[in-house]
C-alpha cells in the first residue's frame, strides 16, 4: 500500500541548520534505501506561493505569505508500507527527526489494489 504523509508546521522563516538538513538526509537516505520512502518534497517558504481558490464560479489568487495560517505545508513523502500501522511508525520516525508539526497520513488510491479501509 502506498501513503501519502503531509507535513505540515509553524512557518519561522529560518532554514534548518546544516546539522539538521544532515539528520534529515540520513533518515531520506536510510528510507530509500529500505525501500519504505518512494519520494520526498519539502516545500520552499509560503512567500513564493500562491492560493488559487474557486468559489461560486471566480476565480481567486493571493499570493504568499500566508500569515493568516497558523500551520502551513512543509513537505511530503510518499510511503510505501504493507499496513497503516507501519506507515504510522515511518512518520514517527520522520516528527522525531523534523521536530514540532503534524503529518496528515493519507492512504493514495491504486486502482488495481482492493483498498483495505
Amino acid at each position: 500500500m502506498k501513503f501519502v504523509s503531509i507535513y505540515k508546521h509553524v512557518e519561522t522563516g529560518i532554514p534548518p541548520s546544516p546539522e539538521e538538513m544532515a539528520r534529515m538526509g540520513r533518515l531520506i537516505e536510510e528510507g530509500m534505501k529500505a525501500g519504505f520512502l518512494v519520494a520526498v518534497e519539502g516545500c520552499m517558504p509560503s512567500v513564493t506561493g500562491a492560493r488559487i481558490r474557486l468559489s461560486n464560479g471566480s476565480l481567486t489568487v493571493t499570493d504568499g505569505p500566508f500569515t493568516e495560517a497558523k500551520e502551513l505545508i512543509g513537505g511530503l513523502a510518499v510511503l510505501q508500507a504493507n499496513s497503516k500501522e507501519e506507515a504510522i511508525q515511518h512518520v514517527k520516525q520522520f516528527l522525531n527527526v523534523a521536530g514540532d508539526g503534524e503529518c496528515e497520513l493519507r492512504q493514495l488510491f491504486e486502482p488495481d489494489q482492493n483498498m483495505k479501509i
